[in-house]
């Protein structure tokens, strides 16, 4: 059964982190098509990927073009806090 919180969540992750992957890298970015529907897929996880697409099918223009964002997964989150220090009150 399909659990939709859970499934936007992880898109919501999904999403953040392509941004922010086609932002360091340019040279992909630059492979997709301007104003391309961008469809994500995860490795081994059938129930998000076809939640992904319904989605996008919904979203999509006539005629607008199709491209299919495949990842292997998430690294696990770590912090990204540069020298902390700490004031003891």
């Amino acid at each position: 059964m399909l659990d939709t919180d859970i499934l936007e969540k992880k898109h919501a992750i999904l999403v953040a982190e392509f941004d922010r992957y086609v932002v360091e890298h340019p040279e992909f970015a630059k492979k997709i098509p301007k104003n391309a529907q961008i469809i994500l897929q995860v490795y081994r996880d059938d129930e998000y990927n076809s939640w992904s697409i319904q989605l996008a099918n919904k979203q999509r223009d006539p005629g607008q073009k199709v491209v299919y964002v495949k990842v292997k997964g998430l690294k696990p989150p770590k912090s990204r806090l540069i020298k902390p220090e700490l004031a003891l009150a």
